[in-house]
């Protein structure tokens, strides 16, 4: 199974990401893609087994994972203080793989019926049950 990890700016809560699923499901093959080199590097310190930057290599692995996971936001252009693209969120979105996505409310978005409070490590692990 390969899981692409997608996140931005300091990449803590792909590191938390990347941690939990190694801890959970140790035998999937984790791609962390990050909008930023230091998000990519973080990813990769908590034990991604590939990592690649930037808006083209996040398009080009959408379609060649079988899970995506980040937080809400890497459907919505502009998010990420404005790291996350247009054609990134399209490309996240338009993929055939399963997408799963944290209900952070840091993009101007939320959503009815999610528990707001809720701390983003119970996020983490509930994402990460789903896989």
């Amino acid at each position: 199974m390969k899981i692409a990890v997608i996140d931005g700016q300091g990449g803590g809560i792909g590191k938390a990401l990347v941690e939990r699923i190694k801890k959970t499901i140790p035998q999937a093959l984790i791609i962390a893609l990050g909008t930023n080199a230091v998000a990519t590097g973080i990813m990769l310190k908590a034990g991604a087994d590939k990592g690649a930057t930037g808006d083209n290599a996040i398009i080009w692995n959408s379609n060649r994972v079988d899970i995506i996971i980040g937080a809400f936001g890497i459907i919505a252009g502009g998010s990420m203080m404005g790291e996350l693209s247009d054609q990134v969120a399209a490309a996240v979105s338009h993929s055939d793989a399963r997408k799963i996505l944290i209900p952070l409310d840091k993009c101007g978005m939320e959503i009815a019926g999610v528990d707001r409070t809720a701390s983003i490590q119970k996020l983490i692990e509930l994402a990460v049950e789903m896989i």
